[in-house]
């Protein structure tokens, strides 16, 4: 058994997962990360021992921890370098819960796990290049070969939401300005239809109102569909992988979001071959299933 947490800055979803990827014992904690960095590094480790002390209870024996936080995560060192979301800074995490636990213990990037885990037992199952694209309040990629995904040289690869689209779009979180994430994320297409109309909206909302057709809502999901083909076709021509795997918020559309990005993405490409793209199978478990993947990585082969 292994002991998975996905740490967001909202909430936390915890597992207790098999090596064949099936959770026998799920948890949802608030992150509550306005506490500060190190409040929210002690409630990480007071439910990483809570949830090793159940299997226990309950006959099993905890394998290792596996661990997801979101911002630039240093994989080869253990280390969550940055988080916005969370305060975390330098925070060394594998060592602080392996040490607490005793146990083998693996940290990742929350996005990368998920394509791990959409990879091996999801969407992208039994495809060895997979491009899991996560659209939510931001946007972000993990390129999956094998089983495995990238981290990069400082744990930042897959930053496609900062891709520039629009060089004089609007201005993105990271700084500059037009990047995909400030122009093609959920949080993004309710700031614009609400500039738009003066009418606030959610993201699945402009989807909806777009679908029955109202002229603002369909005018900004167009210009939200041909930015997210501006940028797959850039990660096509780097990357040529086999399927795209959509998820997060904006991928709760659907078949509004599948079919026309299809046809957008298509128009874009020359010598690429068109990846299929498909909406992720794993929903919000993915990150969890993907720590305790990584964890599993970790553990010496018998």
């Amino acid at each position: 058994m292994v002991v998975a947490l996905d740490v967001g800055g909202t909430g936390m979803k915890c597992a207790l997962v098999r090596p064949d990827g099936t959770s026998v014992h799920t948890e949802r904690h608030h992150t509550r990360a306005e506490r500060g960095p190190a409040a929210v590094v002690a409630s990480i480790l007071d439910i990483a021992e809570g949830l090793a002390d159940k299997a226990r209870a309950d006959g099993l024996t905890p394998l290792a921890v596996g661990v997801a936080v979101p911002g630039v995560v240093d994989e080869s060192t253990g280390t969550a370098a940055w988080s916005a979301n969370l305060g975390f800074r330098d925070v060394p995490l594998r060592e602080l819960v392996g040490t607490r636990l005793g146990l083998p213990t693996a940290l990742g990037h929350d996005v990368r796990v998920g394509g791990i885990a959409e990879a091996r037992l999801g969407a992208g199952r039994d495809t060895r290049h997979v491009l899991f694209v996560a659209i939510g309040t931001g946007i972000a990629a993990a390129h999956v070969v094998a089983g495995a995904a990238a981290a990069g040289a400082h744990g930042a690869a897959g930053e496609l939401g900062h891709i520039v689209v629009r060089p004089d779009g609007p201005r993105c979180g990271c700084g500059g300005h037009g990047c995909l994430e400030a122009v093609a994320s959920a949080a993004s297409v309710g700031r614009r239809y609400t500039t738009l109309t003066g009418t606030p909206a959610t993201a699945a909302e402009v989807v909806s109102r777009a679908a029955d057709g109202e002229e603002a809502a369909g005018q900004v999901w167009r210009e939200t569909i041909d930015a997210l083909a501006d940028g797959l076709a850039i990660a096509q021509a780097l990357y040529d992988t086999e399927v795209v795997v959509l998820g997060g918020g904006l991928a709760e559309a659907g078949t509004g979001l599948l079919d026309p990005l299809g046809v957008a993405l298509r128009r874009r490409l020359t010598f690429q071959t068109e990846p299929r793209l498909v909406r992720a199978a794993l929903g919000d478990e993915a990150g969890c299933l993907g720590a305790a993947l990584l964890a599993l990585d970790r553990l010496p082969v018998p």
